[in-house]
């Protein structure tokens, strides 16, 4: 079905990111994938280009585009390359939203400079050791000092995407106690300098996918966090999370349905050329059910998709809508791309194919932002279940 989600001042931006990726990616796509992250001049190259900057409000030095589409575009186009940008992802489609909803307007102008550059790169810092899905069991403290100039902040994180190469972490932790009946109390956000004292990078840590988009465990031993760099209000992380948990999932569903396009492209190139019994792969029945099943629910997944991004854009899609939308896409995703690789057989399972990648890096898509089945039991609950 044709799209009408996008107008020609979309179209215009497609083009540029897909001649930036051409020029600026590709090329160096695979030696960053062996190095285990980009370089931060990529980051550089993206504040040039602007992209930083799409969501930010002019008063910071931003367009002051109220749209997460231009996002949605970005992804499009890098997973149609069979690229990644790195954090970038985490960077503005993630961070940028927390500081928009939470940050002072002298913390905005202090940190948005950097921000839109690409100089000062933010990564968030939520899941522990020990804490997954159960946010509400963080135990990373932060002890305000008794001069009330600057919290104490001591623990560990482990999963964070970008944490390697970050500037700025904003660090999920316990600045009080929880209180017996409600353990959702007591989480702020700080806005970690990782040049402070005490703040360390551990292992960064290997991935059977995304190897590009650095993951690592952080360590906080007496770092001293000013009391000017909290974002939003003491105590009220956890609320803060859920708010932003609707876009983040919105992002997820729109990369994998992306990636399961990008498939599908990559199966029908294949089966078309790959002779077997001295005919194409392409021309045997099963291989044109297959992508026929797989063209039918993509595009579901597609509507779907197109349809919460125009949602969002206006305020009204909710945290139900987002899990019903993450589970679907991620699981038409799952199903594709598994399809996609089948038809290339052994061939599919060797890097050097973009759907080996593919398969690779889609699979943490029903994990994080919340597992598949996180997101069933956020529905059953929208059902009054």
């Amino acid at each position: 079905m044709r799209r009408t989600l996008y107008n020609e001042d979309h179209d215009a931006f497609r083009t540029t990111i897909r001649n930036f990726v051409a020029k600026e990616v590709s090329p160096h796509f695979e030696e960053w994938e062996r190095a285990g992250l980009v370089p931060r001049n990529l980051y550089r190259k993206l504040g040039e280009l602007g992209v930083f900057g799409i969501e930010v409000p002019e008063e910071f030095g931003g367009a002051g585009l109220e749209t997460f589409k231009y996002e949605a575009i970005i992804t499009e186009e890098a997973a149609r390359a069979g690229v990644f940008f790195g954090a970038a992802s985490v960077h503005t489609g993630l961070c940028l939203g927390y500081l928009k909803r939470y940050a002072t307007k002298e913390q905005m102008h202090r940190w948005m400079p950097g921000f839109i550059s690409g100089e000062t790169m933010y990564a968030i810092a939520m899941t522990e050791p020990g804490t997954g899905s159960d946010l509400a069991g963080i135990k990373t403290t932060a002890r305000l000092s008794e001069d009330g100039t600057h919290y104490v902040l001591n623990g560990a994180k482990t999963f964070i995407t970008g944490g390697v190469q970050a500037d700025r972490v904003l660090v999920i932790c316990r600045t009080s106690p929880a209180p017996a009946d409600n353990r959702r109390l007591g989480l702020s956000i700080l806005v970690v300098d990782t040049r402070s004292a005490g703040y360390a990078v551990g292992r960064k840590l290997e991935k059977i996918g995304l190897r590009t988009s650095d993951t690592a465990e952080l360590s906080f031993t007496d770092v001293e966090v000013p009391v000017e760099d909290i974002l939003g209000e003491e105590g009220r992380a956890f609320l803060y999370l859920g708010e932003n948990l609707v876009q983040e999932r919105l992002g997820i569903a729109v990369h994998t349905t992306a990636m399961a396009q990008a498939a599908i492209a990559c199966a029908l190139d294949y089966t078309k050329q790959r002779l077997v019994f001295g005919k194409p792969v392409a021309s045997f029945q099963n291989t044109k059910f297959v992508l026929a099943e797989c063209a039918a629910e993509t595009e579901a997944a597609q509507i779907m998709a197109d349809r919460a991004l125009d949602l969002h854009d206006t305020g009204e899609l909710t945290a139900a809508e987002a899990a019903k939308l993450k589970l679907f896409c991620t699981e038409v995703a799952d199903r594709v791309i598994d399809k996609c690789l089948q038809l290339h057989g052994g061939y599919g399972y060797m890097l050097e194919y973009p759907i080996a990648r593919l398969y690779a890096d889609n699979r943490v898509s029903r994990i994080y932002g919340g597992t598949s089945e996180v997101m069933k039991t956020v529905i059953a609950k929208d059902l009054g279940l």
